[in-house]
């Protein structure tokens, strides 16, 4: 059985940062694409960024680009966000998302979710 536990979320300032992590069980990790998504209240689900079996390419929405920094550690079966400069708008619950190892890594399709994360900025 895949499991995805996300953790990191909280409630910070405008400005501050945060680094989200993301352990799996049950995948073979080190072969598929990961990524996170996050959905603000009212909203649809987004995607934020995916990185690809080795780490070697990663992929950001352009609201992200710039301040958020996806990364993994394969011998971890983990997979991060970092996130700076963080505004009121990233205000969202975060999930992290992997994929079937055939997949691509962007445009990014999640198999396999976690339960998410709550990421709250203040302004």
């Amino acid at each position: 059985q895949v499991q995805l536990v996300e953790s990191g979320g909280g409630l910070v300032q405008a400005g501050d940062s945060l680094r989200l992590s993301c352990t799996t069980s049950g995948h073979t990790f080190s072969t598929a694409p990961m990524g996170w998504f996050r959905q603000a209240p009212g909203k649809d689900r987004e995607f934020v960024a995916s990185i690809s079996r080795t780490g070697g390419s990663t992929y950001y929405s352009d609201s992200v680009k710039g301040r958020f920094s996806i990364s993994r550690d394969n011998a971890k079966n983990t997979v991060y966000l970092q996130m700076n400069s963080l505004k009121p708008e990233d205000t969202a619950l975060y999930y992290c998302a992997a994929s079937r190892s055939y997949r691509r890594s962007y445009p990014m399709t999640g198999d396999y979710w976690g339960q998410g994360t709550q990421v709250t900025v203040s302004s």
